[in-house]
């Protein structure tokens, strides 16, 4: 690929980070946001900086439309790849609000769609002007493709809004040159599933889980970059709007987490909340 501007969203840990690292040592010019971890932000662009790529954080309340005008304005350049990355989950919604159950709510539809909504809105324009462009908007096996009974239901809509628009992009840009994708990763190994999940399971539980996943492991980072950044090829036109089902399987299987056969117990039912 010939050098790009790239605007990842939630760059600073998980997948965010593997997305910056894979499309910095790839050549572009990578911008990303973080809403709450500045010292890992800092760190990840000092590190890349100083192998000569690059790379430029920017503090982004992402569902705020304020942010969103002062992002826009602070982008140093124009955004060829925009990768909505960041979100909230049933562990870290309330760093964006600490209220009731409706807040919430609220919360996940706001940040994970409406977000990702009003950042294609901002760089769609420019990259129809300029003639390329490409959108990967990471969603979760959960809402995305398959439903979790113990998935928190407005995390599951707001992923599963995030794939209509997609789709509903891809449908209005089909003789457009900008590519729309989804992406829906399951069990990632993240510091969000570490905090959330591994951390309160003892050995044996551990164990269990692991081995009622599709290929009996975690999904690591890397590979979902790998995947995003195969995607902003020119090749990968041909799955213009597609939803990649990114979870080794789970999607197409989420009773072994969760059905009859996998005897529910507390690790089945906190990796179905937990899952990307």
């Amino acid at each position: 690929m010939a050098k790009q501007g790239v605007l990842v969203t939630g760059g600073s840990t998980g997948i965010g980070r593997a997305l910056v690292r894979r499309f910095a040592r790839g050549g572009h010019r990578v911008w990303f946001t973080y809403h709450s971890n500045r010292r890992p932000a800092e760190t990840l662009a000092a590190e890349l900086a100083g192998e000569g790529a690059e790379v430029e954080a920017f503090e982004f309340d992402q569902g705020d439309w304020d942010s969103h005008v002062e992002l826009h304005d602070r982008l140093p350049g124009p955004v060829d790849i925009l990768v909505n990355n960041a979100a909230v989950g049933s562990q870290t919604v309330r760093r964006y609000v600490d209220g009731t159950p409706e807040q919430c709510d609220a919360a996940f539809l706001q940040v994970n769609s409406v977000g990702p909504l009003w950042l294609v809105r901002s760089v769609l324009p420019g990259m129809l002007d300029r003639g390329h462009g490409k959108i990967v908007n990471v969603a979760s096996v959960g809402g995305g493709v398959a439903t979790f009974p113990d998935f928190h239901i407005a995390d599951g809509m707001s992923k599963a809004a995030l794939v209509y628009l997609t789709k509903h992009l891809a449908a209005e840009l089909a003789h457009r040159p900008v590519d729309v994708f989804a992406v829906c990763p399951g069990a990632v190994r993240t510091p969000m599933l570490q905090a959330s999940l591994l951390d309160g399971l003892a050995g044996a539980e551990l164990d269990d889980l692991i081995r009622r996943l599709p290929g009996e492991r975690l999904i690591q980072p890397e590979e979902i970059a790998d995947l995003v950044w195969w995607l902003c090829r020119d090749e990968a036109s041909v799955l213009r709007g597609a939803v990649l089902d990114a979870s080794l399987g789970l999607g197409v299987h989420p009773g072994l987490l969760t059905g009859p056969g996998a005897a529910m117990g507390h690790a089945s039912s906190t990796a179905a909340r937990s899952v990307a």
